[in-house]
């Protein structure tokens, strides 16, 4: 019997996976969750904090798959429920449009973001989240930074496969 990665329609086999992976480009959504008070302006950015696939712990955005026959608005709040907990309450517009497009290489260098199991093309949005988080599955928690903070060395060191080029995108993208 084949391992199924996720139960249901949709999914794809471990095996029917990476042959996909290796012969096309995956559309994926990254989000990265803000807290923002009455005004817009944003208060906090949320990270989370991950295991890694060589077991190293490192910070990461909200990230994943957009299954076949998914909307790509429904795959954002999917993977915020999946990641936030599904008391996070993200505010994703009806129409969403994404502040950029990334393009993750398995072959480092090509551009800044990095994947090296896969070609994956990546819509990137900024979600309000006005909710509880409450970290679920393979996040570890979810830390709130500061705007100023998080553009801090450090811990854009801790973020993995060129996200933090995309968390900087986002935050010049909001102004911030």
């Amino acid at each position: 019997m084949t391992e199924v990665t996720q139960s249901g329609a949709g999914w794809l086999s471990r095996e029917e996976m990476d042959a996909a992976r290796e012969r096309l480009p995956i559309l994926y959504v990254d989000a990265v969750p803000v807290r923002v008070d009455d005004h817009g302006v944003v208060t906090a950015v949320g990270l989370l904090l991950r295991i890694g696939q060589n077991g190293q712990v490192k910070r990461a955005l909200v990230s994943g798959r957009v299954l076949y026959h998914e909307r790509v608005r429904s795959a954002l709040l999917r993977h915020l429920e999946k990641d936030l907990g599904p008391l996070a309450l993200p505010r994703v517009p009806s129409a969403p449009q994404p502040f950029t497009i990334a393009e993750y290489f398995p072959t480092p260098g090509v551009t800044p973001f990095h994947d090296p199991r896969q070609h994956a093309v990546s819509l990137a949005y900024v979600v309000p989240v006005g909710g509880d988080c409450a970290p679920q599955q393979d996040a570890l928690e979810l830390t709130w930074f500061a705007p100023d903070d998080v553009r801090d060395p450090a811990v854009l060191a801790e973020l993995a496969n060129g996200q933090s080029t995309l968390l900087l995108q986002a935050l010049a993208h909001l102004g911030v």
